[in-house]
């Protein structure tokens, strides 16, 4: 067996390679960030090793900065391992008590870890590829995020230019009252225009829902505003409204591109009653290869959802705390994608109406049914079958 350590950094690797008797084949050198280095690495790899050896290559989680690396070693066909940096963090600290780290330190920890740890498993082709439905989900997420606080915006420039027009419809992020405010972006504005104008426009953006008497209820309610007359505003309300219509075209871009990639791989999770496409999408994407798991205990523990445990003598924790280790976003996907499916599927409905009953919190009780969510999603991607409720 021999074990290449890598420590992964923005212009330059340390790497280390050691084999399982403990023999250094190669003390820490450093290859640069760039294909010359990488078939540095390569071939110091290739002299240090026979076709008999066992190579285990192991870098950690670092980002977008492991990224080329990592795709460098797996066209290669060598076994390469992704390892969590709080892992390896405790593992450097358990062989001495010295507060040392540095680059040439991490490159020998990683080495000496894959010869000690034989519950690691190898990084795939599959999770390889899966970064590129992770880049999009996430990046829609920003996205969407981005848009949320832009609508904000909007809901504070109307209180201040036009407040009662938020009585006269359902809700101020409609195409029809972006476009009404887009041309007369307050209450002056709206007040002074032509109500033939103000008609066809209303009509034509809200695809005929709004008629003659809602161009009147406007006119009428801007002509008794409270609203500010404020040029600066007003622009600002445009700008956002303009951002908004941006954000949601790359959005729906983003989205397309999701659900072809989707498409492709055939997931049964989309079975699940309430789990769309975008949703499903971000549970497969930052959950990975399911295959790296065991059990769904284990895919409970990467999504940082387990119970943390603390016992020392006769203490024992009353209220274990959950985790929260782990993916984020495979936390808000999967806390989402189960209120929704405790809505549309009777099991899940029944199940947080007992929890409930129990006494739980409504977060607590959703915690409950996210656990119960994801042992299901563990069972039909390993078996591929889609869902079948059991009523």
């Amino acid at each position: 067996m021999v074990s290449v350590g890598i420590d992964v950094a923005k212009d330059k690797h340390d790497c280390f390679i050691q084999n399982s008797e403990g023999e250094v084949l190669a003390d820490v050198f450093t290859i640069p960030n760039n294909m010359e280095g990488f078939n540095t690495l390569l071939h110091k790899i290739q002299t240090c090793t026979t076709l008999q050896d066992k190579i285990k290559v192991g870098l950690e989680a670092t980002g977008h900065y492991s990224y080329n690396i990592l795709g460098f070693l797996l066209d290669n066909g060598l076994a390469t391992y992704v390892l969590n940096p709080l892992r390896t963090n405790l593992y450097r600290k358990s062989l001495s008590l010295r507060k040392t780290k540095t680059d040439r330190v991490d490159a020998r920890t990683i080495a000496a870890m894959l010869l000690s740890d034989v519950g690691l498993k190898p990084y795939t082709d599959t999770a390889y590829h899966n970064e590129e439905l992770k880049s999009l989900t996430r990046y829609r997420f920003d996205k969407v995020k981005e848009r949320a606080k832009l609508k904000t915006s909007v809901s504070r420039l109307v209180c201040i230019l036009f407040p009662e027009l938020e009585k006269l419809v359902t809700t101020l992020h409609t195409a029809s009252v972006y476009t009404l405010l887009e041309e007369f972006p307050g209450a002056k504005q709206i007040a002074a225009a032509h109500l033939t104008r103000l008609k066809s426009l209303l009509e034509n953006a809200s695809k005929g829902r709004y008629k003659r008497d809602m161009a009147i209820a406007v006119r009428d309610a801007a002509r008794n505003s409270i609203g500010s007359r404020m040029p600066a505003k007003s622009l600002e309300l445009q700008h956002t409204i303009r951002l908004i219509r941006e954000l949601d075209s790359e959005i729906h871009e983003i989205e397309t591109e999701i659900e072809a990639m989707m498409d492709d791989i055939q997931s049964p999770i989309t079975t699940i009653p309430g789990i769309g496409c975008r949703m499903g999408a971000m549970i497969l994407a930052e959950a990975g290869d399911l295959s790296r798991f065991d059990s769904p205990d284990k895919l409970l523990a990467y999504a940082g959802m387990s119970p943390s445990t603390y016992q020392s003598g006769q203490l024992k924790n009353c209220y274990p705390h959950m985790e929260k280790r782990g993916s984020r976003y495979l936390r808000y996907a999967l806390y989402n994608a189960t209120k929704y499916v405790c809505l549309w599927d009777p099991t899940f409905t029944a199940y947080l109406a007992k929890k409930r009953a129990e006494g739980k919190h409504y977060n607590v009780a959703i915690s409950h049914a996210a656990k119960k969510l994801v042992r299901l999603i563990f069972a039909i991607e390993k078996s591929r079958q889609p869902y079948r409720s059991a009523t």
